[in-house]
């Protein structure tokens, strides 16, 4: 880590994060303040999911035509900021939707873009990635905290200063962090296309599609279902926290495990958590143990889940295909199953009630785990991930 620009990468990651503690629990709770419907909700919320189809290809095409990644994240954490200021100045439907909809298409660059430029920092010490990006858990977990006092004394319309200084920070450590060069190396003789050809490659993408659509009800209407159960915005934010500072010891850990389970071991381990764990939230929420429970399982369904995918990523696209490869995740991943769960969640949630919705969301985590069974090959460390 001699030349590692660790407090650079970390801080970016902590208000990055940050920004999404106090926008996934509690954006919903917001949008309902506006009235809106539980499938317009739906609708709104997904959009931070439908950019991720298309924005991370764009801006990854842009950072590889000018061949400054870093550049590029500055460029979209400014107009990310400029873009949510929008919000200050209506409340309609429509008015959300573009506002919204512009904002996502700028924050969707920064992630991808950030993991690739770390991991080249990182070399061939990518045991050091969860270090760095825990600061990213510390900065949701601050958020999320935070937001559910602060919103038991104050009105909801305070969530947009509070994002709007989160995202100022965004900008100011992306103003930092050094750029990298990208090497290519001897073994990238398969094009892009050819890589995402390969049925272990397809098995993977699809089974974290199938994870980041399982987690569409969870991200949508999970502080929606507390509220209507009787848990206050305090306590709501404790339980967000809470899996998140069980994700921190998870990335801490990971090296650890890498040492000794396959990669492959360990998407079957976090697929199998968030089975239970969607079934307990869907159909336990009037117990607090249960919900704490589920939370505590966050870890694997998210922490563990989240830096194997980098790492098989990570092996799968390297040298000059790995911000590509970076985009393709992200937009397989997060834009379509993000955005499929979101909004099929808002018409399951009226239609069928919460309790089918989660168990939808744990069928679609089976699907997942069956996949990476079937197809995947068991990658371990010694294979230079």
């Amino acid at each position: 880590m001699h030349s590692l620009p660790y407090w650079r990468l970390s801080g970016f990651y902590f208000f990055h994060f940050a920004v999404l503690g106090a926008y996934a629990p509690y954006w919903s709770l917001y949008l309902q303040s506006l009235s809106f419907s539980a499938l317009q909700i739906g609708i709104l919320m997904s959009l931070l999911l439908v950019t991720r189809i298309f924005a991370p290809a764009a801006w990854g095409w842009l950072a590889d035509h000018t061949g400054r990644r870093v550049m590029v994240v500055q460029l979209a954490a400014i107009s990310g900021l400029v873009c949510f200021c929008g919000f200050f100045f209506g409340e309609s439907f429509a008015w959300i939707f573009i506002v919204m909809l512009l904002m996502s298409f700028c924050w969707s660059a920064s992630l991808p873009l950030i993991e690739a430029i770390t991991l080249t920092h990182l070399g061939d010490n990518t045991d050091k990635y969860g270090r760095i990006r825990s600061w990213g858990s510390v900065g949701f977990i601050l958020a999320v905290v935070g937001m559910g006092y602060l919103l038991d004394t104050v009105d909801i319309i305070w969530l947009l200063w509070v994002v709007l200084a989160f995202k100022l920070g965004i900008v100011i450590f992306s103003h930092h962090i050094p750029e990298t060069e990208v090497v290519g190396h001897s073994i990238d003789q398969d094009s892009i296309r050819q890589v995402c050809k390969r049925p272990e490659v397809i098995a993977f993408l699809l089974s974290s599609l199938l994870m980041i659509f399982a987690h569409g009800a969870y991200y949508t209407f999970f502080s929606i279902y507390l509220v209507e159960n009787g848990y206050d915005k305090g306590l709501i934010g404790w339980l967000w926290a809470i899996g998140v500072i069980c994700e921190i010891g998870v990335f801490f850990l990971m090296p650890w495990m890498m040492r000794r389970f396959s990669l492959k071991t360990i998407l079957i381990f976090s697929f199998t958590c968030a089975i239970l764990r969607f079934l307990m939230i869907g159909w336990g929420v009037e117990w607090l143990l249960v919900i704490l429970l589920a939370q505590v399982l966050h870890a694997a369904t998210y922490g563990t889940h989240h830096i194997a995918a980098m790492m098989v990523t990570h092996h799968y696209f390297h040298g000059r295909n790995q911000a590509k490869g970076q985009a393709i995740y992200t937009s397989v991943a997060f834009g379509i199953g993000g955005t499929i769960g979101a909004i099929g969640s808002g018409y399951t949630w009226g239609g069928m009630g919460a309790e089918m919705t989660y168990t939808m969301s744990a069928v679609s985590a089976l699907l997942g785990m069956i996949l990476v069974m079937w197809k995947m090959k068991a990658l371990k460390s010694a294979d230079k991930i």
